[in-house]
């Protein structure tokens, strides 16, 4: 069997300290860290204050305080529950996420999923650059800075798009140092934040609130699951990886899953109290998620919260662009991962120049076309962690890159049921963040489920569907293929 050069780890650092490893398995020399140091990049990616905005969201249901907060915690604890499974597979075989996945849809089949996974997070990384300068144009107006124009929106545009695309060409060591710090600034801010708007809170509002329905309350369940964890889950390998194949995968899986997590329930259920007291305030959030928040603080606190609101976006923005890099590795672009996380820079810059700057309604819609992306995302991830519930031996390394070997080129099962879980799901969800997703929902009506305008149709049971689809249909389908792997010889680890 051939390998190439992208199976064994390289030099991990080059000139100015950035990380020359790309989407090949490290080498045993170069593991280092332990399970808790996963906490620090999963809390900074998302400790933002959207997820106060979330709350808000939620609420958009018409469910009440109890629901919402069950909605909220039961989201966000399970999703990134997924990500905690998927950070196992990245301890295991050392690889980043989109490369592991080749076991489970082939060397070339696999390039579905990462092309899809691309997308996500390129645009991920554009709404998250485009809100924070927004919202530091917001906050300068506030303070009579400025008039809110371009050239405030100029300035948080710059300085967020310069940290986070410098983090990732810096690479691995850098990031995970920028959100050790961007953690504990952003709590201590927070905190502020959550001392100085809690007046603003009306419990007789918050306990008065009526009840939803069932298809209230899955919905609110769907859009946090898919708005959090799920999200991440096609990234969670890529930071484990680079920890010892000896780390307690208790600890790998509770140090991702409360790093994701913890954040997230105080800053949703908090923002759902917020949104129940005022209407005013929930209204101004669905516009503008961000910058709403800026009215129920003292003008002293402005500078502090636009700092929170822009390290909040910038932890989640540099994992995405980390990531993002090496799914268009994995696609096979011929450079290195320094130069993809340059390119993916390049493509977020515009995005967020053309949001901004150009469009006069840009970033709603485009959160509706990334739900939309997230349903496969979703039947991707079931399969995958399915997959990794099936093998009981280590991924052999140098055959993660050799459509020979075998892992084979395509596994049409992996593929035909990423393809049939989006179908579903599609027909299962509806999306009126942009008109011309008005086509999505398709299979309510047959299925009896009242149709676009019933009760069901924005309970999203498309995103469970996708999920469950994937994940049952590859244990029932990928045995097979999964013990033929590890019968086939014993694994061949180039990275001891």
């Amino acid at each position: 069997m051939t390998t190439t050069s992208e199976t064994v780890g390289g030099q991990t650092t080059g000139g100015f300290g950035v990380e020359l490893n790309g989407i090949n398995v490290i080498a045993e020399s170069e593991r280092k860290g332990v399970p808790r140091s996963l906490f620090w990049p999963w809390f900074a990616a998302n400790v933002s204050v959207l997820a106060i905005s979330y709350g808000s969201f939620i609420v958009g249901f018409g469910v009440s305080f109890t629901q919402a907060t069950i909605a909220a915690a039961v989201g966000i604890v399970l999703s990134f529950a997924l990500c905690g499974v998927v950070a196992l597979a990245g301890k295991r075989g050392s690889a980043p996420t989109m490369v592991l996945s080749r076991a489970a849809f082939g060397v070339t089949g696999n390039a579905l999923p990462t092309f899809l996974s691309w997308v996500l997070l390129v645009g991920w990384e554009t709404v998250l650059v485009s809100l924070s300068s927004l919202a530091t144009a917001t906050v300068f107006k506030e303070l009579g800075w400025g008039s809110g124009g371009d050239a405030t929106k100029v300035l948080g545009f710059v300085v967020t798009a310069a940290l986070v695309v410098g983090a990732g060409i810096l690479g691995f060591d850098v990031i995970m140092r920028l959100q050790t710090w961007i953690t504990l600034a952003t709590i201590v801010l927070t905190v502020g934040f959550i001392a100085l708007t809690l007046d603003e809170v009306s419990w007789d509002k918050v306990s008065g609130a009526s009840s939803g329905s069932t298809q209230a309350f899955i919905g609110a369940l769907a859009l946090v699951a898919t708005g959090f964890g799920v999200g991440w889950v096609n990234t969670a390998a890529d930071y484990s990886r680079y920890l010892p194949r000896a780390s307690s995968s208790r600890g790998v899986f509770g140090w991702t899953t409360v790093g994701g997590a913890a954040a997230p329930i105080v800053l949703t259920v908090f923002g759902i109290m917020l949104a129940l007291s005022s209407k005013d305030l929930f209204n101004a959030i669905q516009n503008d998620p961000i910058g709403a928040l800026t009215t129920l603080l003292p003008t002293w606190y402005l500078v502090p919260f636009i700092i929170v609101a822009v390290l909040g976006l910038v932890g989640g923005a540099v994992l995405d662009i980390y990531s993002s890099g090496l799914a268009l590795l994995t696609l096979g672009v011929k450079v290195r991962r320094p130069v993809a996380a340059g390119i993916d820079g390049v493509i977020m810059c515009l995005g967020a120049i053309y949001a901004v700057f150009i469009a006069d309604n840009f970033i709603v819609p485009f959160q509706g076309f990334l739900i939309t992306v997230g349903v496969p995302i979703a039947a991707w991830a079931g399969v995958f962690v399915a997959d990794l519930m099936l093998r009981h031996r280590p991924y052999a390394d140098a055959e993660l890159y050799d459509p020979r070997g075998r892992y084979g080129a395509v596994h049409w099962p992996g593929v035909g049921l990423v393809v049939l879980g989006t179908f579903l799901g599609w027909g299962l969800v509806t999306n009126g963040l942009a008109s011309w997703l008005t086509w999505q929902g398709y299979l309510l009506e047959p299925f009896g489920l009242g149709g676009k305008t019933g009760s069901w149709a924005y309970a999203n049971l498309g995103v469970f569907v996708a999920f469950a689809v994937g994940f049952i249909g590859w244990l029932l389908l990928g045995r097979s293929t999964v013990m033929r792997q590890e019968a086939d010889r014993e694994p061949v680890n180039t990275s001891a």
